[in-house]
Parts: C-alpha cells; sequence; structure tokens
C-alpha cells in the first residue's frame, strides 16, 4: 500500500496487532490525485483577460514569477488566477492568498466569490500579519506561548520598552539615548530584515551606533519581557511564526501540504522574513505564484528586500515568467517616458510597458526660476485645467520628500485653492518645524509660556508638571530685570534655573543655554537663516534623532525652512509669516466638507497604487530628487530611478516635469542642476516649457 508522503526520521505504524518500524529511506512516495469528470469552467477567461493575463491566469502548476507593469491588471491576473484554480477543483482550504493591506485582501476574496458565485470560508487569504495571527492562535504553545497571548499596538510596545529602561542598568543620564518610539523602529527594522541590532544601527542609525551594546541588550530584554507577558508586538506575527516553521518539522509539513497553492501580491515589497516565510510554505509542492513589478520596489527603507524578486528563479527552479506588459492607465506618450526613465537600471527584470489607450499630449518638461515659481505655475495650470473640466481631485503635485511642497502650500493657500495632502500635516503643522518655532518665539518674547514649557519639554527627565515649575521661576527671574526682557536676557535667566533641573538633563540644559547665548548675540539674531541653523547644530539636531526614527527627513524639513527663513530681514517678519500661514491653514481645513473639491499633494512613495488624470512631478533637482543620500549607491540610487518610474506611470493624461534652476541656501541663491533622470530620457520624448513673465521677458532658464 503506498503513503502519501514520507516521514521525517523513524516511522511507526501498526501491522496484524503488532508495533512495527519501517525505513523511510526504502519507502517510497505515492501521490493519491482525487477522480474529477472534466472540467466545466462557468468563467469566460478568454474573454475576461488580455492574452497576457490569460496565459499566466491558465499556467500549469509549479513556481511562477507574474512581472505586471504599472497599469496591467495585476489585480485581475490575481484574482481570476484563485477562481481559475477552484474552478480546476483545488480545494479552497488548499489555497493561501497572501497581501500585504487588509484592504487588498478584502476586495480580493469578494471579487473571488463573485466570480465563483458560492461563499469560501475554506479559502484563506489576508495580510501576512493576518494569517500569521491566524496561525500562531492555533500553536502557540509550541514555541512558549499561550493560544490566548495579546496583541501590543506600538503605543503598548512603548510602554513596555519604558518599562524595560527603567528596569536596566544602562544609563540614559550619561548620554543622549533613543527614546522608545525611535527604539521600536530599530527593533522592527531589525526583525523584518532579520538583522542584527547592531548591524541596523550601523546601516540606518550610526549616531546611535557607539551605543550598540545597551541597545542590544534593551532588546533581549524587551523579548523577555513579551514572553513573561504573553504578548507579541506587530512584528512578532510574522517572525515567531516563521519561527514555529522553522523548529517544529511536524507542523511545516501540515502547512506545506494542506497549502498546496500560494499566490502573493505586491511580492516586490516582501522582506526578508516574508520572503522567508513563502519560500518555506512552498518547500513542499512550489505552486507559488509570485505577482509584483520590480520596477516599482521603493520601500527598502522600511525593510523590503529587492532581491526577493529578484532572484525568485534562481530560489525557485523551473519559475516560469510571465510579463503582463498591456497598460489600460496612460497614454502612449506617458509610457514612452517611464519606459526611457527606468531602462538605466542594471539590476531588473526588462520589460516594455505597451499602451492600450490612444495618442495623447507629450509630457512637458518645465524649467523654472526658482521654487517659487515653480509652485506659480503649477497653481495657475491647476487652475487653468480646472477650467477645462478636470476637478481638483483628479489632478495630483507629487514630490520626493515633505518640504519640497513647502513654497506649493504656501501659494496654493494664498490662491484660496484647496489642496489635501496624503502624506501627512501640512509643513507648518508638523512637530520639528513647530518646535524650531517655540525657540524662535522665547527668543523674541521671553514672556511666551506657550513656547517657553514646549522647549523644556523636549528635554529628557521633564514632564508637564516640571515645565509648568521651571516656568514660573523662569517668569520670576525675567520680572528682576529692568526693562523689557531681549533675546539676550533668556540664557542668562535659563541658567540660574539649573538647581532646579532634573539630574537626567542637566547636561543638554548647559548645552541649550550655550547655543541660546551664541544665538542671541546681535549680529547673529539679525540673520534668520544662521538663527535657524546654528540652533539646529547647537541644539536641535541631538533632541530631534533621539525622538524620531525619521530624523534624516525632518533634518531636511528644518534646512529647508532656514533657506526660507533667508527670504524675511528678521526673526519678527519670519515670526509673523509663519503664524499666518498655520492660522490661515488653520481656518481653510476647518469647514472641509466630504464632497469638497481638493488638489492631491502627496510624496511619491504615499502615491504608490493611485493614478490621477493629471500629475506634476515637482522639485527634479540632483541632490532633491534622486536624494542627496542616494547618489553615491548604486543600489540606493536606482531605488530612487524607480521611484521616478513610480511618479510617473501615476499619469493618465497628462505629466509635468518640473525643475528649479535656483535654490536658496545660507541666505544665498545656488545653482541646481536639472535631475540626472531628467537626462535618461531621449529629449524628443518631452515638450519643454520655457516659463515666460507677463512683461513677455523670458527667464534665465531658457
Amino acid at each position: 500500500m503506498g503513503r502519501a508522503g514520507t516521514s521525517l526520521g523513524w516511522g511507526f505504524g501498526l501491522l496484524r496487532g503488532r508495533l512495527w518500524r519501517f525505513n523511510p529511506a526504502v519507502a517510497r512516495e505515492y501521490v493519491i490525485r482525487r477522480f474529477r469528470s472534466k472540467v466545466d469552467l462557468h468563467i469566460d477567461y478568454a474573454a475576461e483577460l488580455n492574452e497576457q493575463q490569460l496565459v499566466a491566469v491558465q499556467s500549469e502548476p509549479g513556481p511562477a514569477l507574474v512581472l505586471a507593469g504599472a497599469g496591467a491588471g495585476k489585480t485581475r491576473t490575481l484574482t481570476y488566477r484563485v477562481a481559475f484554480l477552484l474552478e480546476q477543483g483545488i480545494a479552497p482550504e488548499h489555497i493561501l492568498l497572501l497581501t500585504f493591506t487588509n484592504k487588498a485582501a478584502r476586495e480580493m476574496m469578494e471579487r473571488v466569490r463573485q466570480l465563483i458565485g458560492r461563499e469560501l470560508p475554506d479559502l484563506w487569504g489576508g495580510t501576512f500579519h493576518a494569517i500569521g495571527n491566524r496561525i500562531l492562535r492555533r500553536h502557540a504553545e509550541r514555541i512558549g506561548y499561550q493560544p490566548g497571548f495579546t496583541i501590543l499596538d506600538r503605543e503598548d510596545a512603548k510602554d513596555l520598552l519604558n518599562a524595560c529602561l527603567g528596569e536596566s542598568d544602562i544609563d540614559t543620564k550619561a548620554t543622549r539615548f533613543p527614546k522608545p518610539a525611535v527604539l521600536c523602529e530599530i527593533f522592527s527594522l531589525a526583525a523584518n530584515m532579520d538583522r542584527a541590532v547592531g548591524a541596523v544601527l550601523a546601516t540606518h542609525y550610526p549616531w546611535f551606533a557607539h551605543l550598540e551594546e545597551p541597545i542590544t541588550r534593551l532588546a533581549e530584554l524587551y523579548q523577555q519581557r513579551k514572553r513573561a507577558a504573553q504578548v507579541m508586538d506587530f512584528d512578532d506575527l510574522q517572525t515567531q511564526w516563521l519561527r514555529l516553521l522553522k523548529e517544529d518539522a511536524e507542523l511545516r509539513e501540515r502547512y506545506q501540504r494542506r497549502f498546496q497553492f500560494i499566490l502573493v501580491d505586491e511580492y516586490q515589497d516582501t522582506n526578508q522574513i516574508q520572503g522567508e516565510l513563502v519560500d518555506l510554505l512552498a518547500g513542499r509542492h512550489h505552486n507559488v505564484m509570485a505577482v509584483g513589478d520590480d520596477s516599482q520596489s521603493i520601500y527598502s527603507w522600511r525593510g523590503a528586500n529587492f532581491r526577493n524578486i529578484l532572484t525568485f528563479p534562481e530560489r525557485h527552479p523551473g519559475t516560469q515568467i510571465f510579463r503582463i506588459e498591456t497598460n489600460y492607465r496612460s497614454t502612449p506618450e506617458i509610457l514612452e517616458v517611464a519606459n526611457a526613465a527606468i531602462a538605466a537600471n542594471r539590476h531588473q527584470h526588462p520589460k516594455k510597458l505597451v499602451p492600450a489607450r490612444p495618442s495623447g499630449m507629450k509630457p512637458a518638461l518645465v524649467s523654472c526660476h526658482d521654487a517659487h515659481e515653480q509652485a506659480a505655475f503649477v497653481a495657475q495650470r491647476v487652475l487653468e485645467l480646472r477650467d477645462e473640466g478636470i476637478p481638483l481631485e483628479e489632478m495630483a503635485v507629487l514630490y520626493r520628500s515633505h518640504f519640497h511642497a513647502l513654497e506649493l502650500q504656501m501659494e496654493l493657500t494664498q490662491r484660496n485653492i484647496p489642496f489635501s495632502i496624503t502624506s501627512g500635516l501640512r509643513f507648518f503643522e508638523q512637530a520639528h518645524i513647530k518646535d524650531m518655532a517655540a525657540f524662535l518665539r522665547l527668543l523674541f518674547n521671553p514672556a511666551d509660556e506657550t513656547a517657553f514649557k514646549r522647549m523644556v519639554l523636549m528635554l529628557p527627565g521633564i514632564g508637564p508638571k516640571g515645565a509648568a515649575r521651571l516656568w514660573q521661576e523662569f517668569r520670576s527671574a525675567l520680572g528682576k530685570g529692568s526693562g523689557t526682557p531681549t533675546p539676550a536676557d533668556v540664557a542668562p535667566r535659563l541658567q540660574a534655573l539649573e538647581p532646579s533641573v532634573p539630574k537626567k538633563a542637566k547636561p543638554i540644559w548647559a548645552q541649550l543655554n550655550a547655543t541660546l547665548a551664541q544665538v542671541a548675540a546681535p549680529e547673529v539674531w539679525r540673520n534668520p537663516p544662521q538663527v535657524i541653523e546654528l540652533l539646529l547644530d547647537g541644539i536641535y539636531d541631538e533632541l530631534l534623532k533621539a525622538q524620531y526614527a525619521d530624523a534624516g527627513n525632518r533634518r531636511d524639513d528644518l534646512d529647508r525652512l532656514a533657506a526660507f527663513a533667508g527670504e524675511y530681514g528678521s526673526i519678527e517678519e519670519l515670526l509673523g509669516q509663519l503664524a499666518l500661514l498655520t492660522n490661515v491653514e488653520a481656518e481653510t481645513a476647518a469647514p472641509r466638507t466630504d464632497d469638497e473639491e481638493r488638489l492631491r499633494l502627496s510624496t511619491v512613495h504615499q502615491a504608490k497604487g493611485l493614478e490621477f488624470r493629471v500629475v506634476f512631478v515637482i522639485m527634479l533637482c540632483d541632490g532633491m530628487f534622486p536624494s542627496h543620500r542616494s547618489v553615491e549607491q548604486e543600489e540606493a540610487l536606482e531605488e530612487e530611478r524607480r521611484l521616478f518610474y513610480v511618479a510617473i506611470t501615476r499619469a493618465k493624461d497628462e505629466l509635468y516635469l518640473c525643475w528649479p534652476l535656483l535654490r536658496p541656501m545660507g541666505g544665498g541663491d545656488y545653482m541646481q542642476q536639472p535631475s540626472r533622470f531628467l537626462g535618461e530620457i531621449p529629449p524628443e520624448l518631452l515638450e519643454n516649457w520655457n516659463l515666460v513673465s507677463e512683461s513677455g521677458v523670458a527667464g534665465p532658464w531658457s
């Protein structure tokens, strides 16, 4: 009698009432195939899918890599593949569909249900975290957890890390130690990349590299505390699931047998742990279909491993590669630019987007004098297009980093053009911008209680009660002086409070006093950009790194604020403009209604997966897009090029690529070079737009 599988090690069975054992080395596998009559397909796949999609959907079992270009119907291909497997007689419980968002999972599961025409309770589909949670609930005791373990959200994780810090012997007073929010990001990145904490510090947080030993120790304590409390954080749902499969051979084989067909959405975004999970689950049948687009792999900064999709055929011998290149989104002219933009990447699975739509206008290359003129162009063109019948919500302005849209936000606000920001708060509402404004406000007006409290609350060891007590002492010290307090009065009064400052804050308190005294010098105070740069370098950069996981991006914002300050002759003028802009933003945001048109402003990262009739890509200058951090490393530069490709492929009808010639820095204007990515696009694919002022005189860029 044949066996449907072999055992690991020696196996045991019953023969005529006696216990016997067999040696798997001489056993052979005999597969029982379920009998079924001829398949009667209810779905007309040839009518529903194009030729490339159809070939992928109806492909033979085995490993498959489906390279679905932007706008080529990736989700459609995936859902029809699931339906096809079900119609072929594959039981729903033998299919696993892995996605990246709950929304995508719900939409695909519902679409499959509609195609098949019945409920599918046994079909497993969901995010990696959701499936991990489902499996761990069933088997957590095998790795020392109870099935009733609880899951920590980010705030819970920070609280537990705080408790770990409190019971450790780490002296956080001796040096600036990362805040729990930053520690959460460090530990999460280490988990998702399957790397040691020290390696993550070296590559992503070099300013904390000297603290590798205590941070690593803290990570170990955090793991111990989680286990003792029977809790898991979000990353554990993947790492503990992987551990379970690696350590428990019987369970691993059970799920390998169960999930005979595995389908993965957005495969280019998988991290190291997710890649291993897929490979491990597919290790028996190798019926894994990975669907994605390597040209849209743009999330390495949060742990995504681009090499998962690049090396898939090497890890799964016999892989069939299907290219789905027919694009239903964009005009042929936009697709020509997209194909040219990505061509320079050496590490990719080559593909070429083919248009399904009729011809349209050429993408425009718009050279501007500076960021203000760029903003004026975008605002004016948006209004023109709206007059032509294109609603604001069908237009988007995309940029590499949030600070690139500073001048544009100002211009749109002044013109009363409503806009929303997908990438987060408006520029002047961000915490780090308001922190810097607090330093400036207190120096300009030492009686500003709100600014004082915001400033001291940034320091370690000072809470609301401590801030209130220090404010009372500071106000009393101010009252003892003669005349109206000036910026020069702030540092000496703060110095006098040193005995009342908590021990943990004393080292940085002295640093704060020295920086504020330097800034208050008359020759410095009259130079707003220099004031901000000195505050950054003297005190706030250190606070940024300890407080925020994305300190580098926030530093870029503040450098841009310093450049913006160069347009004002005094701190008083600058603070007045900041207050006006912030209040206008608050007023315009308040009465918003659901049906109100709004222009979309977004980073390219946040815009992935979206599409718009009109797209403006701004600040296409070398050092900005691509970012200055990426230009020295080939891998990083190629990811920036993929990001540019994603920006281009968001556009359906019209595309405007904009770059400013001048950039204010340190009180002066500096010439900029157009992005190297623009130089990689053949000139004949673009239409040059030279901006002309109302006087009829062309700018110096023409």
